[in-house]
């Protein structure tokens, strides 16, 4: 095989046995990464089984360009169902680092746990030797100190993915975190912690990926480079790349490592990741509380990682945690939490243990923020931020701002960030070139140019109107979901703009390129934007056969119909590009519903789904090479025309 090494690790907790069976089962039809997870979970996952049940099953999967240098292709996930969205649905986490990498290094690229061990263990992974060992000892710890306590005993360069007691107390928010801090959202952490899975330990020093065609690789990775590709770093006039003296780059395996992944070292020798949500999610509370500079959103961010918690979310329950104090509703003697003390550091790590530990009002908060308000009552349900999505989820690049996203966010189980990337990240570096920051090259003619390009028309970016956003939403999902399976980088993939170039309009054929290269498997960019969409409707079977109702289910929270729009975090005066380019700023907006269900009706007809009911169709289905999904579809009546 070339591009994977040929082999998926299986191991089942109740039984205590271990197996392989071969990627070339799944490779044809499904790539890699979400493909082959969602197909291994739609053939072995029982849809009545929750979150919390031994058949549930968690995949940590790879793509087919992991571990190969410079690409930016040991991107890996972990699949499984998840009780973060009503009912349990199939859900999925996107990771960075090298543990990825080191599982293929092994021999596997894939790993299915299944069944519940009956006291905590830990998954040894020695290249071709892999062991069920007792984790009694660790039971308890944070991710990170679980992290280096393996390290210790088995070695350094061993690569480890873990939860911490977020998880082993079923915290609906925890997650993982591996190497390089690797984290993964939506509640799979929980769902290790319910198997006793306190980690999966990987030391690979034999397998290598090989390579179909070497020399057509190194030109197309010259290519790459040459193309002067560089992630969204500059966004709206500000540069979002972290340094200073205690600030390091800390790349994922197979990078060229230009992007804004960094660590820091704090005062007191803590290291950590600090980018992105990492490094910012606390920082205005923390500055209002102690002003001028501090550390606290780093060791607020360093708090979540070693209980194991998402932090994205834990942003709303502060939010929430504010209004509600603020009210008089609850208080630093109702809740054990130091509410007035928001922004310390005591503060955040009061709440995260409590949660994690379910100790308290952290028992309430655990079930998610959305069930606590309705615990609490005396009007805290009014006080939930109205920008929450699918629970906890607040709003990123929303469709009130972005009309594009409005379908992207409807039809998935969680948060969709990759998919919303390309074009608010896109918009980004335009508001740079109109506030004619220095460098700034992405003009309104080049975003028409992507548009016409990448997204079906020039339509995707008048953002004052519903034409052209239910292509530009197939368009999307089909690339994001080709790259999801094949591991390359949100930073990097697709290359949408290009600096060196003159016109500044990417290449969306240079994945294609890249994977035929890489797998000796020729495929053009409509053959692999089929793959992802034959993936996305693999992905919709399985939420259909788990309770989703099609058009129904495709919904957004009500307060993005009825809310207007007041501010962007990165668009501070949410200008957007309208009629003929046309500067507009969507302060005020808010989606319209008679809109939204319009964009629907045409994103059902070009799915080739049935536009009435949203449901899938048996034709389109066939047409994917998806008829076994067909088949169990019909019989439980859940396609057109058989639905009861």
């Amino acid at each position: 095989m070339f591009g994977y090494v040929g082999k998926i690790l299986r191991v089942n907790l109740s039984s205590g046995t271990i197996g392989l069976t071969s990627t070339l089962d799944y490779a044809e039809r499904f790539l890699g990464g979400r493909g082959i997870a969602a197909k291994i979970y739609w053939d072995e996952v029982p849809p009545e089984a929750s979150a919390y049940h031994e058949d549930n099953a968690l995949v940590f999967v790879t793509g087919p360009l992991g571990a190969l240098p410079t690409l930016g292709g040991s991107r890996w996930q972990v699949c499984g169902k998840s009780h973060t969205t009503s009912p349990d649905h199939f859900n999925y986490g996107n990771f960075g680092g090298r543990w990825g990498a080191e599982l293929k290094f092994a021999g596997y690229d894939a790993l299915v746990v299944q069944g519940k061990a009956d006291r905590p263990v830990y998954l040894w992974i020695d290249n071709d030797g892999a062991e069920i060992r007792d984790a009694s000892a660790l039971w308890g710890k944070g991710a990170a100190g679980t992290r280096q306590a393996l390290k210790s005993e088995l070695g350094e360069s061993v690569r480890v993915a873990a939860i911490g007691p977020a998880g082993e107390n079923l915290a609906m928010i925890a997650n993982l975190l591996a190497d390089n801090d690797a984290t993964g959202a939506k509640g799979l952490g929980a769902v290790m912690g319910f198997k006793k899975l306190k980690a999966v330990a990987v030391r690979g020093t034999g397998a290598r990926p090989r390579v179909a065609q070497p020399e057509r690789l190194r030109d197309l990775i010259g290519r790459f480079r040459a193309a002067g590709r560089t992630p969204h770093r500059v966004l709206g006039g500000v540069d979002v790349l972290i340094t200073g003296p205690n600030i390091k780059r800390d790349p994922c395996y197979g990078c060229l490592g230009a992007c804004v992944r960094v660590a820091y070292q704090a005062s007191d020798g803590t290291k950590g990741k600090f980018m992105c949500t990492s490094a910012f999610l606390y920082q205005p509370y923390a500055d209002r509380y102690y002003g001028g500079d501090n550390e606290a959103s780093f060791y607020a961010n360093r708090i979540c990682d070693d209980y194991g918690i998402d932090a994205l979310p834990i942003e709303s329950v502060v939010h929430w945690l504010q209004r509600c104090h603020r009210a008089g509703i609850l208080s630093d003697e109702n809740t054990g939490i130091p509410i007035s003390k928001l922004g310390s550091v005591e503060f955040i790590e009061t709440l995260v243990r409590k949660i994690s530990l379910r100790e308290g009002f952290g028992d309430v908060l655990a079930d998610g923020l959305t069930s606590a308000a309705a615990s609490v009552g005396q009007g805290s349900q009014e006080l939930l931020p109205n920008f929450l999505f699918r629970g906890d989820q607040p709003e990123m690049y929303g469709p009130r701002l972005y009309n594009t996203h409005a379908l992207l966010y409807a039809t998935e189980p969680r948060l969709p960030i990759q998919q919303l990337h390309e074009v608010s990240h896109s918009i980004g570096k335009w508001l740079t070139w109109l506030q004619k920051v220095e460098g700034g090259y992405l003009s309104t003619d080049v975003l028409l140019g992507i548009a016409r390009r990448f997204w079906g028309g020039e339509q995707a970016v008048d953002f004052t109107t519903p034409a052209g956003k239910a292509l530009a939403t197939v368009k999307i999902q089909d690339r994001q979901y080709a790259k999801e399976c094949s591991g390359l980088c949100d930073f990097l993939w697709p290359v949408i703009d290009v600096e060196a170039d003159g016109s500044h309009v990417g290449d969306p054929g240079l994945e294609s390129q890249v994977l035929s290269a890489a797998t000796g498997r020729e495929m053009d960019e409509d053959g692999l934007n089929r793959i992802g969409e034959r993936v996305f409707n693999l992905q919709r079977s399985i939420l259909v056969r788990e309770g989703h109702q099609g058009r129904n289910s495709d919904t957004l929270p009500e307060a993005w119909f009825t809310a207007p729009l007041k501010y962007d975090n990165v668009n501070t005066e949410c200008l957007v590009p309208g009629d003929g380019g046309q500067v507009v700023s969507r302060k005020g907006a808010v989606v319209d519903r008679q809109e939204f269900e319009s964009m629907k009706d045409e994103y059902y007809g070009l799915r080739g789904w049935d536009v009435a009911t949203g449901l899938q169709t048996r034709a389109t289905l066939d047409s994917l090479g998806l008829s076994e999904v067909a088949d169990d579809l019909e019989r439980r009546h859940l396609t057109a025309g058989t639905n009861g």
